[in-house]
């Protein structure tokens, strides 16, 4: 069954940057995300490829921005399919594209998504890519779930891409972390970044806080990612003492059998 989502269409980040969202039903109520992102610019460059069971409405929102045959880079921030289930039909669409991703990747996809090669370049944590008028800056953000993930930060519009790290619920068609209740971004902040991220309960802290350092001392005026609201001001600040704090603590339990058991009578009621 395709998800529960809400129409959404291309939301101005800053400068050249634009979220491409989605945003599905939770089944307690709340919605949570798996946004894109594109660059605009001199050589324009879009950032992870959305869902494919969502295909139609992420096309028509990336393409509302950018034409295709302007796209000179798609960027691929690991190897979720979240984040690759669109990319046949971009590098179709995309002629003049050059994929970015990196060895890892390509090894963990072998045998499930065919990447092109003679399309690609590889590039790891801490290089750069050239766009024409901006060089972008890859860093691994502070929580990941994949070893292929790397972060993008431009410094033209100063807009830092987190990947999977932030995560966090919201109550509807919502962008910034500010406009979510205090409540619903604590609670779920914690459990969303700990379920993705469970090897932080065996972390040595002092060289995990290092890490984190990296980037959150970027010149960054707002914070994407793929599974939160965008990061403004002191959100940004919080998001990064908030993902510290989770360091060495024990993983949030997920969720088992009484759910599955619970999907299971929504989708396939007992006969009465």
């Amino acid at each position: 069954m395709p998800p529960i989502t809400l129409p959404t269409t291309a939301q101005p980040v800053a400068g050249d940057a634009w979220l491409i969202p989605t945003i599905a039903a939770e089944p307690g109520g709340a919605f949570v995300s798996a946004h894109s992102l594109v660059i605009r610019g001199e050589e324009p460059v879009i950032v992870d490829t959305g869902c494919s069971l969502v295909r139609p409405a992420w096309t028509e929102q990336v393409f509302s921005v950018v034409e295709p045959e302007d796209v000179r880079w798609i960027f691929l921030s690991h190897d979720d399919h979240d984040h690759v289930g669109n990319l046949d039909a971009v590098l179709q669409m995309c002629p003049q594209a050059t994929l970015v991703g990196n060895f890892a990747m390509v090894t963990r996809l072998a045998g499930d998504v065919e990447l092109p090669l003679h399309r690609m370049r590889w590039l790891d944590p801490g290089d750069t890519l050239d766009v024409g008028d901006r060089t972008l800056a890859l860093l691994r953000p502070p929580t990941f779930d994949s070893p292929a993930t790397r972060g993008l930060y431009d410094p033209r519009s100063r807009v830092y891409w987190a990947v999977d790290a932030f995560g966090a619920m919201i109550q509807g068609e919502v962008y910034d972390a500010a406009d979510v209740p205090a409540d619903l971004y604590e609670q779920s902040f914690a459990t969303l970044n700990s379920w993705n991220t469970p090897w932080l309960e065996w972390v040595d802290t002092a060289r995990y806080g290092e890490h984190v350092r990296r980037s959150a001392q970027l010149d960054v005026d707002v914070v994407a990612s793929a599974h939160g609201p965008l990061l403004r001001g002191q959100m940004i600040a919080d998001a990064y003492r908030r993902t510290l704090d989770l360091a060495a603590q024990p993983a949030v339990p997920q969720p088992g059998q009484e759910l599955l058991d619970a999907l299971m009578d929504t989708v396939f009621p007992a006969s009465a």
